[in-house]
């Protein structure tokens, strides 16, 4: 068992929209410690939805596109007498937003052909409109978690 916890770091909300989701967003694109490239690319698709998406704050398409990608329930290993078993488990919202976050950061980084901001953009309104690679990820996360439900029991 262990001893202690890691304490959670407090993460400063970004300064143009001052959220948090969106500071925690930059920090995921940030590459080698270079946060104003990063801020950057993020601010740039954040435009660009406003452009692309009329009807609605670019900020509200970012939470919602980052709340529709959130998986619910994950699968985890588990050994059991020699034999590794796929345990479903419930998610929390803070590891949720996190997950469902780096999916839109690595699909849109797998593109190729366009700079990122726009990459970023695209992958973001297409989780809003909960079509996409990464809700098709969060569709076949639930689907392995549901095929697994046998061994929910194994849960620890």
């Amino acid at each position: 068992m262990r001893r202690h916890s890691a304490e959670k770091r407090e993460i400063i909300p970004d300064p143009k929209y001052n959220s948090q989701l969106v500071g925690k967003f930059i920090n995921m694109v940030m590459e080698k410690g270079k946060k104003s490239i990063a801020e950057h690319i993020v601010y740039g698709s954040l435009d660009l939805i406003k452009e692309r998406v009329k009807e609605k704050d670019s900020l509200e398409v970012f939470t919602q596109a980052v709340d529709n990608v959130r998986p619910l329930i994950e699968v985890k290993s588990r050994r059991i007498g020699g034999a590794t078993y796929q345990v479903p488990v419930e998610v929390k919202v803070e590891r949720g937003q996190f997950i469902g976050m780096r999916w839109i950061r690595d699909f849109a980084r797998s593109q190729k052909g366009k700079p990122m901001k726009e990459k970023l953009a695209q992958e973001i309104i297409s989780a809003y409109k909960k079509e996409g690679s990464a809700i098709k990820k969060k569709d076949d996360t639930h689907r392995m978690a549901e095929a697994n439900k046998a061994f929910a029991h194994y849960k620890w």
